[in-house]
């Protein structure tokens, strides 16, 4: 069939833009990939944080109350890469783990890290059969066990201090998995939903809290960030996923004065929407905001 001279501009020029857009989605994929970027979403009242390493590694940190994760997932990465290297499962309450559930029917999910606590709600039972049939491997966490993601970039596990394999407990928020994360020079510390009982046993171990990034725990509830804990993380950002207008009245305000005093930056994702940090892992890391 013979093209009119208009016919070929246009199929010319589709091959233009199309070049243009796929050239340009996989040169800003790569801008930063010397860079560990750590983006808070956006999910309403719960937890939801993406790690994207500099070698290409995805970490999920729990999944939100809801799908919208999805959309956020696919924001955040290239539409070609389909995989999510690790999941860390803090604990089973549902505005962590039910975007989770869809998530492992949208990417290939390679390995999952949680408690292992029992907990008989709908959503968990669930996400554990979706598990098994998606043959995901699920690692039970053992006390201060170290993940080295790549060179310079480490994960450490810091509570649960003791074995919560097929128990039952009455404060899910205190099995919450906390986990340090250090890239070089920059230290993060992920809370979940973790309360001072929990702090308390962290300072008492005399473990390395100081960070540069606090992920507060438990949506900034009153019954965590105690004036104590904060004190010795001491962190330059603070960062509080919470939904808004929640009916909880998260974040309390002690919190914030308490973190306000420590003249730490405040970001939280119900005034800020999705949070993220770049960092080149030399105390020079930044912080771009979008709703």
């Amino acid at each position: 069939m013979l093209l009119t001279k208009q016919q070929k501009v246009q199929i010319f020029s589709l091959i233009i833009f199309l070049a243009g857009f796929f050239g340009f989605n996989i040169f800003s994929t790569q801008e930063n990939s010397d860079k560990l970027r750590v983006t808070f979403f956006d999910v309403g009242q719960g937890d939801s944080c993406l790690i994207q390493t500099p070698f290409g590694q995805d970490i999920l940190i729990d999944g939100g109350p809801d799908k919208s994760v999805i959309q956020k997932l696919s924001k955040a990465m290239p539409f070609y890469d389909r995989t999510i290297d690790m999941i860390i499962i803090t604990h089973p309450h549902a505005d962590h783990i039910t975007g989770i559930i869809e998530v492992l029917q949208k990417y290939k999910v390679e390995k999952i890290y949680y408690s292992g606590v029992m907990y008989p709600s709908d959503f968990y039972v669930e996400l554990l059969q979706k598990i098994e049939e998606h043959n995901v491997p699920k690692i039970v966490i053992n006390k201060n066990q170290e993940i080295n993601l790549e060179q310079d970039l480490n994960l450490k596990f810091l509570f649960p201090n003791e074995d919560l394999r097929g128990k039952e407990v009455l404060n899910l928020n205190n099995t919450s998995l906390v986990v340090r994360m250090d890239y070089k020079k920059d230290s993060f510390l992920f809370m979940a939903d973790a309360e001072q009982e929990v702090e308390q046993i962290l300072l008492k171990e005399s473990l390395d809290l100081k960070a540069d990034i606090l992920k507060v725990g438990h949506q900034g509830a009153a019954d965590s960030s105690s004036q104590e804990f904060l004190k010795v993380v001491s962190p330059e950002i603070a960062i509080v996923s919470v939904g808004e207008d929640n009916k909880y009245g998260h974040p309390s305000r002690r919190v914030l004065k308490r973190l306000e005093k420590l003249n730490a930056e405040i970001f939280r994702t119900d005034h800020n929407g999705d949070i993220k940090i770049i960092s080149s892992g030399d105390n020079d890391y930044k912080v771009i905001v979008e709703r």
